[in-house]
């Protein structure tokens, strides 16, 4: 057992089924543990892996890890002896009656529009970082961004003019989303100013988003900088992808059409965009109980 087939499986991964960079990072760590296990339990050949030795893998994952990560780690590895039978190097399948657990979906936290209002707030001032960080927030709360998407953004793909800008989601998929006028003007204002001081002479980098070396902004960065200002906000410890969560689930709550936000999103099926329909029914429950002369006995 090599890793030169593992290597072969990431890129059928990433040219056949287009996964993201961040996706097949994670399964490359994953199967390279599991590759470990196999060896050190003796396996010397895919053929030899049985049924057992991976269900014996995933009971020491358990012990570990929570069951969302087993569940990605126990789907890294069906796709991989999947992908050995149809490359003819083994006829063997030993995942085949390993059925993945159903997790138990957890309801997204969200912001309040107010606390919303008090984090867009924070990044004060015309210093060349705080233009940058007021168009970073405006973008992942105003479009529902992942930060992924957000720093991968180049210049081309953003047109404030007409108000939209180009996206690539999961799977390098093109996604258009349109841009409020916060975002427009928070935008604008970086474009034109901050970023030019930004961008290291001589130098025409195609990212939108930079650093202090005037390259792209990292994941990492853009997380510290959601963390920075919800810390002067008062709003607690948040995520960015938070952000992403309170666009949606504000959209749902004033009237928007859940399909138009499945697009909004990106998402493929619009079974993961129906859990911030929950979000919104609990919200209409606790404002019902709590102002409804009716809705609970005295």
């Amino acid at each position: 057992m090599t890793l030169e087939l593992l290597d072969d499986f990431l890129n059928y991964l990433s040219v056949e089924k287009g996964l993201a960079k961040n996706t097949l990072e994670a399964y490359s760590r994953d199967l390279i543990a599991y590759l470990g296990y196999l060896s050190n339990a003796g396996v010397t050949s895919f053929t030899a892996v049985t049924y057992e030795h991976v269900l014996n893998y995933l009971h020491e994952l358990h012990k570990e890890y929570a069951d969302t990560s087993v569940a990605r780690k126990l789907a890294a590895i069906k796709a991989f002896h999947k992908f050995l039978v149809r490359e003819g190097i083994t006829e063997n399948l030993p995942t085949s009656d390993i059925k993945t657990p159903k997790i138990a979906q957890k309801l997204p936290k969200v912001l309040s529009a107010k606390q919303i209002g008090k984090l867009l707030n924070q990044p004060m001032g015309i210093g060349k970082y705080a233009m940058r960080d007021r168009a970073i927030l405006e973008l992942l709360y105003s479009c529902g961004m992942r930060v992924s998407e957000l720093v991968s953004l180049d210049v081309g793909d953003i047109d404030p003019r007409h108000g939209y800008l180009r996206c690539l989601g999961k799977g390098s998929k093109e996604r258009i989303i349109p841009l409020g006028s916060y975002a427009i003007e928070a935008l604008t204002e970086y474009s034109n100013k901050s970023r030019r001081e930004l961008v290291k002479e001589g130098t025409w980098p195609p990212e939108f988003f930079l650093n202090n070396r005037g390259t792209r902004l990292t994941r990492v960065s853009c997380w510290k900088i959601v963390k920075k200002y919800a810390e002067k906000a008062g709003i607690g410890d948040i995520y960015p992808h938070l952000l992403r969560h309170s666009f949606a689930t504000h959209l749902l709550t004033n009237g928007a059409d859940l399909r138009a936000v499945q697009e909004l999103l990106g998402h493929a099926d619009i079974s993961t965009t129906q859990i911030y329909t929950h979000v919104t029914k609990d919200k209409l429950r606790v404002v019902y109980e709590r102002t409804h002369p009716k809705a609970r006995k005295k």
